[in-house]
Formats: C-alpha cells, structure tokens, sequence
C-alpha cells in the first residue's frame, strides 16, 4: 500500500529514512551564501531599507499575513536581485509529487513560488507562525527540493516569514545532502544586506547553469 504524506507534515526524520537525506557539516559545502557575495550599490541599500521601514511599519498593527509578508517583503527583494528578467521565469502554486524509490513512499504539496527550472524555491511561512522558529519549513522546503529533476546541479532554497530568512543546498549524489545558512533577520541591516546579495549570487548561478 502506498503510504501518502502531504509535504507541509513531512520530517526530517522521515525524510532521512526513506529518501537517504544526509546534513553535510562540511563548511565548504554551501559557501554561496557567504563568499564572493557582489556589493550592493546605494541605491539597492536604499531600497532595502525601505523594505525593512515597510515591513515594520506594518507589522506594528497586526501580525502580517503570509500574501501580505511576499507582497511587502518577498516581491521587492526579487525584484531586486533580477528574478522579473529574462531569463528567469516565476511559477506560484506549483504542484509538486516526489516518491522512494520503491514507491511505497509519497510526499505531496504546494509550495508558494518556485524560479527557473527548477533551480531555486521559496517557501513563505504564515505570519503567525512567525512566533515559531522559521526552521519549521525546512522539512517541507526539503522535500520540493527533492523534486528537482536536474541532479548534476545543486538546487537551493529560501525560507522566510519575512522578519527572518534561512538559505538552503541541495545537492543529490549517491545520497541527497543538505546544508542550511543561519537565520538572518530583517531588522539588523548587515543580514538584510547580506539576504539581498545571497539572491543576486544565486541568481548568477541559476543563470549560469
């Protein structure tokens, strides 16, 4: 009998055991989102800090809501970082099945915006699990990972609730390995800083690929 689990209630226990994920621990492992990271210029700078004066702004009123967190926060930064350019295209929504390979074993899902081919996914958490420590995705995030149909080539993600963001590596060899960035927040400029350079980075990667 197959057994069917929805994406959002996947482990990272269950993960490891039927698909061989494995946590690399190797610090070269994922170094894109620290080194050879491009300099914002002034007006990127400007731009985020309105972002952050924004999200504040209304997050002072009511948790923010998880369409409210991509249109105020989300939007802007991919824009930013050139994702609305050729070559790169957005999905939403999109479907996504993986399974083991004995088949016994299936996780499915929606995930909220997914970049080119593939390459690059984005799971915006609801505001108010906000109050919930944003790793809660990375499950989930993990398994659309998962589903990449290119395994010569790494697959990245981001999760967020718009006051932080996690990047995340994927890449599938014998096994799946992993490895994740700490959480960096949009109320120290430095890590929002560092959140836009980290997207442009991987948008010249994905770009390159």
């Amino acid at each position: 009998m197959v057994q069917t689990i929805p994406a959002r209630d996947i482990s990272l226990y269950e993960l490891e055991e039927k698909f061989g994920l494995q946590l690399a621990t190797d610090t070269s492992f994922f170094t894109e989102w620290t080194e050879n990271l491009p300099t914002l210029t002034d007006g990127e700078k400007q731009a985020i800090a309105r972002v952050k004066s924004n999200y504040i702004n209304l997050n002072k009123r009511r948790l923010m809501s998880e369409e409210a967190v991509k249109m105020v926060v989300l939007s802007p930064l991919l824009d930013l970082a050139g994702f609305y350019q050729p070559p790169f295209e957005i999905e939403t929504e999109t479907s996504v099945e993986i399974s083991a390979e004995d088949e016994s074993f299936i996780v499915k899902g929606n995930i909220d915006v997914l970049v080119i081919q593939k390459c690059f996914w984005v799971l915006v958490i609801e505001s108010k699990s906000g109050r919930f420590d944003v790793m809660t995705a990375l499950p989930q995030a993990l398994a659309y990972m998962l589903d990449c149909p290119n395994l010569t080539q790494p697959t990245f993600g981001l999760l967020m609730n718009g006051r932080e963001f996690v990047f995340v590596k994927l890449i599938q060899q014998e096994h799946p390995w992993y490895a994740r960035s700490y959480a960096l927040s949009i109320e120290r400029d430095s890590e929002l800083h560092q959140v836009l350079s980290i997207l442009k980075r991987l948008g010249e990667l994905i770009r390159n690929s």
